[in-house]
């Protein structure tokens, strides 16, 4: 199996993971395993499909609390259509 190292991880955050996997009841290392996991496999439940890069920012843009009017202006700027291939003729 592989191994990660993360480097200059905060003090705030090792002791929150710490403390989110003692009421896990389960070891840092199988904490950060679960979520690592959560974040890049498909849940049960969810289709089988890539993780497409503009959602996943969406949702990072949520989580560090854009608000309202900031996350429209990302919204307004979202392309519907595909991006066409470079063509070098």
């Amino acid at each position: 199996m592989a191994q990660v190292l993360v480097r200059n991880l905060p003090d705030q955050v090792h002791r929150a993971l710490r403390m989110r996997a003692a009421s896990h009841g389960r070891s840092t290392a199988a904490e950060v395993r679960d979520i690592l996991s959560a974040a890049v496999l498909p849940q049960p439940g969810e289709a089988d499909e890539p993780v497409k890069l503009g959602t996943l920012l969406a949702e990072i843009g949520r989580s560090v609390g854009l608000t309202d009017e900031e996350f429209a202006i990302f919204e307004s700027a979202q392309v519907s259509s595909p991006a066409s291939f470079a063509s070098f003729d």
